[in-house]
């Protein structure tokens, strides 16, 4: 077959009254999101912690492995694994989303990874600051981008690539951008990026690069394929806006305990004591709200401490519940002004939807 156009279907959405399809389900059967009842950890366990794969994960033998860094540089690198490690290291808890979280949902429906509210995760990730990596090679005058390629090779739309993302000088050497080569204090599992990855915190997972083999300095501004797709859409036409930090949102770990099928959970009138977690990208959850009428009335949740600028941050409410029906639901706001919406904000990509999450509970 020499058009690779006809193994992958363009960008689409869902007819109405379309089923999710085998090529979805494949997806779906690759791919894991967090169990919600995950909510519990600070860290997510690695093998809970939410995967998306693009393609393959690749085979990397470690004592082979080496990450370039060329392009506009003074100095171009070659470091492998042993390097890294002799560099000064730092750790960062950083909670991770995939920018398509919550797409399944949407209405109509993006046709891609269908994704409820599970794509999401929180680590510890160790690892050599990228700005450090950038300062030893000497960026030149004229550097506008760093793009970071990784290892998983495949087909997306016809476009055969390798998976690569960019960000601006800027971007690159602010803040705790991290080459990583550890996740909770462990060697980073095969599917989350073994031997080396890149994490952005505050970003959507889409930039944190993983299997990283390359990093170069280019004078212009990065727009590969990576970048075109994860851009919020209303229409074909539409060049979009570019998808870059996660928007606030609030996630209830359920209570009770849950029907088999449709994961409604079950719950004894009284006392219930509700928890959860909340995050953005943008700026600290200053404020999370709960509500047991599906966003009638709303009843303001406790914060917990604070667990770093990248991180979720748990919260509790006391809810009376009384027999009958309910539907939970939580709802997050960040310093910045940004508000979690209920419904929502529907693109074609069913990027950033941060929509509440509404939990159905039989009181009994």
């Amino acid at each position: 077959m020499s058009d690779l156009s006809a193994l992958s279907r363009p960008s689409r959405v869902a007819d109405p009254g379309e089923g999710i399809s085998l090529d979805e389900l494949r997806l779906a059967a690759r791919n894991h999101a967090m169990p919600a009842e995950a909510l519990r950890y600070d860290v997510t366990p690695p093998g809970l912690h939410y995967v998306l794969t693009h393609y393959d994960i690749p085979d990397a033998d470690p004592a082979a492995w080496t990450l370039s860094v060329g392009g506009l540089v003074d100095h171009p690198l070659t470091l492998s694994l042993a390097d890294l490690d002799a560099m000064t290291r730092h750790t960062v808890r950083v909670t991770l989303e995939c920018a398509g979280n919550g797409r399944a949902a949407d209405e109509p429906r993006p046709v891609s990874q269908p994704w409820l509210d599970g794509a999401v995760g929180t680590a510890d990730w160790t690892g050599v600051r990228l700005t450090d990596l950038l300062d030893d090679a000497g960026l030149q005058d004229g550097a506008v981008s760093v793009v970071c390629a990784g290892a998983d090779h495949g087909v997306e739309r016809g476009v055969e690539q390798d998976y690569e993302r960019g960000l601006t000088v800027a971007e690159a050497t602010t803040g705790d951008v991290l080459v990583a080569t550890s996740m909770n204090g462990d060697p980073l599992p095969p599917q989350h990026g073994f031997p080396v990855r890149l994490v952005v915190p505050g970003w959507y997972g889409m930039a944190s690069v993983k299997w990283l083999r390359e990093i170069r300095v280019v004078d212009h501004e990065f727009a590969g394929f990576q970048h075109q797709a994860y851009r919020v859409r209303q229409t074909p036409e539409d060049p979009g806006v570019p998808v870059t930090r996660i928007e606030p949102r609030a996630l209830l770990e359920p209570p009770g305990f849950p029907d088999f099928m449709s994961r409604g959970r079950v719950v004894d009138a009284g006392p219930v004591e509700l928890r959860g977690r909340a995050w953005s990208g943008w700026a600290p959850v200053e404020r999370v709200e709960v509500s047991a009428d599906d966003g009638a009335t709303w009843l303001e949740a406790t914060l917990d401490g604070d667990r770093g600028p990248y991180a979720w941050r748990g919260f509790s409410a006391s809810w009376d519940a009384t027999p009958g029906s309910a539907s939970l639901r939580a709802r997050a706001t960040d310093a910045s002004g940004r508000v979690q919406p209920i419904e929502p904000v529907w693109n074609r990509g069913g990027f950033t939807n941060n929509a509440s999450q509404p939990i159905p509970v039989l009181v009994r």
